[in-house]
């Protein structure tokens, strides 16, 4: 994988070159592995992944906020929001390639 960002494609390379199926099956795995956590995540399940993080859904209360244009208060209507929490193996490995 190159570059700052990891794509779809990059992942779908990746596993194409590890675990050698052909590049349109890694493409469908790949698609219906996102697929299905977000289809979790629509339901307001926890997407657990061990050694990586959890994706969870969080609902945000109605609070006021401000319009950054003309300072006028605003009312920002409750929403639900995704949140990612790296687990404790990810924080370390991170921590570790970035103070190399």
């Amino acid at each position: 994988m190159k570059g700052a960002t990891v794509t779809r494609a990059d992942l779908c390379e990746a596993v194409h070159e590890q675990v050698g199926l052909t590049r349109q099956d890694c493409a469908e795995l790949v698609e219906r592995v996102l697929e299905l956590m977000c289809q979790a995540l629509e339901r307001g399940e926890q997407v657990k992944l061990s050694g990586f993080g959890v994706f969870q859904v969080r609902s945000k209360r109605a609070r006021m906020g401000r319009n950054p244009k003309t300072g006028e208060p605003a009312a920002i209507e409750p929403r639900r929001v995704i949140g990612f929490r790296a687990s404790q193996v990810m924080k370390a490995r991170v921590d570790q390639a970035l103070s190399r």
